[in-house]
């Protein structure tokens, strides 16, 4: 099953705390690169994360950020859908996200969904929130 791994610029400790408080994480874990075994002495940034985790209800989110002196645009071509069990939910978390982020599609109901809106996060992370349909999609309905 694949998951996220997302790359930040120096911001993965307080993106993935942010995810963690808006999201309900069980379990989050991080590793900064100073601490990494076996890494070159260049590399051990005491600030950047090598690796974190967000074990969250129902998955898991990964991020880093790049390592020292390497650039990289953040997310800028994939965004991160995130289903709520709720309209309100959903709302709670789409407004969470957008504080100090860019909306690009408020968050409303649509023809596919009673809640739906995109966002760009204040980190960089591009996010697609939803509410399921009360009623199951009937691909077939038209055919």
């Amino acid at each position: 099953m694949p998951m996220p791994y997302i790359h930040f610029q120096g911001h993965a400790a307080e993106a993935l705390a942010f995810y963690a408080d808006v999201f309900g994480a069980e379990d989050l874990s991080m590793m900064r690169y100073a601490d990494a075994p076996g890494m070159d002495d260049t590399m051990r940034d005491p600030t950047r994360i090598i690796h974190g985790q967000l074990t969250l209800p129902d998955g898991v989110l990964m991020a880093s950020d790049y390592p020292p002196g390497m650039t990289g645009d953040a997310q800028a071509a994939v965004s991160i859908m995130s289903v709520a069990e709720s309209v309100d939910e959903g709302r709670r978390i789409f407004n969470a996200l957008a504080t100090g982020g860019t909306v690009v599609q408020a968050y409303g109901p649509s023809f596919f969904s009673r809640g739906f809106g995109m966002l760009k996060d204040r980190y960089g992370t591009h996010w697609m929130i939803s509410v399921g349909p009360e009623e199951p999609l009937d691909a077939t309905a038209d055919a």
